[in-house]
């Protein structure tokens, strides 16, 4: 097979996920770590800044792209949305082979009570939906990873302008691409 064509059949694997650390991360000084784990398995930074989000942004991803609603309810999603305002967040666009699935593999579940050792939430935080909903807050989960392709797509495009992104060679394309 021509080394053209092998590249154009593996270039639908290159993935590019959105992830935010959220006002824990970056207030517990752990954001280093965690994109360190992400650097790691080979996941390209193609965009990150840090920003302070507005209420309109927030309405936006969570209820607009239509996540937090409808899996937790109304009351879930206020206390996330204050959450989040509590303090910046850095936001980044990851790019790689599988990408998206492979970040969710490295974050671990929403709920960091059940979130496995050796992933992020599992290693770094420990709430649980019920503790977070009694207590009237948010969850401190510490990251927001794209949770389907077509969200990645849709959260990048909120998130990010199109010269906020960048495309560029890296040492592990020498063995990915």
């Amino acid at each position: 097979m021509a080394k053209e064509e092998t590249k154009a059949k593996t270039q639908d694997f290159i993935q590019r996920s959105l992830v935010v650390l959220k006002p824990d991360a970056v207030q517990r000084g752990i954001v280093g770590e965690i994109i360190q784990r992400f650097e790691r398995v080979g996941l390209k930074i193609v965009g990150m800044k840090m920003v302070m989000p507005d209420e309109h942004l927030y309405r936006q991803h969570y209820e607009d792209i239509g996540k937090m609603i409808t899996r937790r309810g109304e009351q879930a999603f206020r206390y996330n949305v204050e959450y989040m305002m509590t303090g910046p967040v850095i936001a980044m666009v990851l790019e790689g082979v599988e990408a998206q699935p492979l970040v969710r593999k490295i974050v671990g579940p929403t709920e960091p009570k059940a979130a496995e050792m050796g992933t992020i939430r599992g290693d770094f935080s420990h709430m649980s939906f019920g503790y977070s909903d009694a207590k009237g807050v948010g969850v401190p989960n510490l990251v927001h990873a794209s949770g389907s392709l077509e969200e990645a797509k849709q959260e990048i495009d909120l998130w990010f302008n199109g010269n906020e992104l960048y495309d560029y060679s890296d040492l592990n394309e020498k063995y990915t691409r």
